[in-house]
């Protein structure tokens, strides 16, 4: 999960990046479309990030079952219901 959480801080910097940009923008008047451009691939990169996490988390499920079968199915529910979501 280490390489995982890597990743994901450097998904979530390129992120930030792209915010300091779009406040940039609005200040230097930019136009609205050109803005809402740049929140929408802002939404993408953020929901990239919630897959990747939720992706991890239910692989990890599998790959390392708890013994016990309830709490078992339910993280893999949990997982489900968050991708759902989405």
């Amino acid at each position: 999960m280490a390489t995982c959480d890597k990743n994901i801080l450097n998904r979530l910097k390129r992120t930030e990046g792209q915010i300091r940009g779009i406040q940039k923008m609005i200040e230097d008047e930019k136009e609205c479309v050109d803005v809402i451009t740049q929140l929408s691939a802002v939404r993408s990169s953020i929901d990239r990030v919630m897959g990747i996490i939720v992706a991890e988390n239910l692989k990890n499920c599998l790959e390392n079952p708890t013994t016990n079968a309830t709490i078992q199915q339910q993280k893999i529910d949990q997982a489900i219901q968050m991708i759902i979501k989405k």
